[in-house]
């Protein structure tokens, strides 16, 4: 495919240095862009494993923690009660409430969306999304007309890869990105919504054009397979194009651009091995399987992901932001279209997971980390 070509990661050893995608010659160029020292501001604390925040239009944002709360976080730090009817939530593992994101017309209808972990019988669960109608109030809010608009399925026992990223595409369309619930095999079988993404109308209706309608036992909703773990997506403001990055095993991280019916072949294909250091892979490409355009090795856990697209800091232009959990940074790519042609690493001195990733209407990006006592930060240039 036309400029996919693989770029990978090389190992940082400083705080916030320049890493050029290695190629087959180990060969390194100059910086492609110029570095910019940063200011990080702690906005607000104490959120128990946030993972998922969204600004609405007057600044404020809605963040979840994963036990299952949404709050609203303002531009000074307060904190607000729990907004009260969230659906109950799986909170175990990595399950629980994941990510929200607004209606494109939330001005006019006021809908939000929740991604999570849903308890399914006794002991087995699922990713799910509801749609509900976000109302404020000085107590903080409340949800209304609660509807569960989409369930993975089947469910499964256990506490890993539910995913979960919510995008809207530029179309109206709603991306649903799913974890293979840590059983591999699932991620090429076309009747499970295991390590799939998924593409569905606002009310949880499969639209026309999806790849799959009509095939049999296969999955409408299906839009890619052969994910393992997605837990970053964000639409390229300068292509309309969902991307997203997903978690490898021991190594192989990637960054996709996933494309309709396209199969990203975990775990048939991949540039890791299993934690115990087993080969899981027939090799790392394979004839109808799609290639990453950008993967590391080492891992670094990726998660939230935004693109820069204000006038703030002009140097991030067009970049792309990634959280990383195991890395313990945030990691900026630049770009020449689809290859991703420089690294830095932001933050790590901060010895913290980065969960999620936004840009917000000052310029600034700001972020979530992941952890018992969590924070909401404000990053801008000097």
């Amino acid at each position: 495919m036309l400029s996919r070509r693989i770029r990978v990661a090389v190992v940082c050893i400083a705080v916030c240095h320049w890493t050029v995608p290695a190629t087959a010659q180990q060969t390194k160029a100059p910086p492609p862009a110029q570095r910019v020292a940063v200011t990080v501001e702690t906005i607000a604390k104490g959120l128990e494993h946030p993972w998922g925040m969204q600004f609405l239009a007057d600044g404020r944002m809605l963040v979840t923690e994963r036990p299952g709360r949404l709050r609203i976080v303002t531009k000074s730090g307060v904190i607000s009660p729990p907004i009260a009817g969230v659906p109950r939530v799986a909170a175990v593992g990595q399950g629980g409430l994941l990510d929200v994101v607004l209606d494109p017309q939330f001005a006019d209808n006021n809908f939000i969306y929740l991604s999570y972990a849903e308890p399914r019988g006794i002991d087995t669960n699922g990713t799910s999304v509801a749609r509900a109608r976000l109302v404020l109030d000085q107590a903080g809010g409340r949800l209304e007309d609660v509807k569960v608009i989409f369930q993975q399925t089947p469910a499964a026992s256990g506490g890993l890869h539910f995913g979960s990223r919510l995008v809207f595409a530029p179309d109206g369309k709603l991306f649903i990105t799913l974890g293979e619930r840590y059983q591999r095999d699932q991620a090429q079988n076309m009747a499970s919504h295991f390590g799939k993404i998924i593409r569905i109308n606002p009310d949880g209706s499969v639209p026309a054009g999806n790849p799959f309608v009509g095939t049999g036992t296969t999955k409408s909703e299906i839009w890619s397979f052969g994910h393992r773990n997605v837990q970053g997506a964000a639409i390229n403001p300068a292509t309309g194009a969902l991307w997203i990055n997903e978690h490898g095993p021991r190594g192989g991280d990637e960054i996709n651009i996933p494309a309709r019916g396209k199969n990203y072949g975990w775990p048939v294909i991949g540039y890791g091995i299993d934690y115990s250091g087993a080969v899981i892979h027939e090799g790392s490409k394979k004839a109808g399987m799609e290639q990453p355009i950008y993967y590391w090795v080492p891992s670094i856990a990726p998660s939230g992901m935004a693109f820069y697209t204000g006038d703030a800091v002009p140097a991030w232009k067009g970049n792309v932001f990634i959280g990383a959990l195991a890395g313990q940074h945030l990691a900026r790519l630049v770009l020449d279209g689809e290859r991703v042609i420089g690294e830095e690493r932001l933050l790590a001195d901060l010895g913290e997971r980065i969960r999620d990733v936004r840009m917000g209407p000052d310029g600034a990006l700001w972020l979530l980390t992941d952890h018992p006592n969590g924070r909401v930060l404000r990053v801008i240039a000097k």
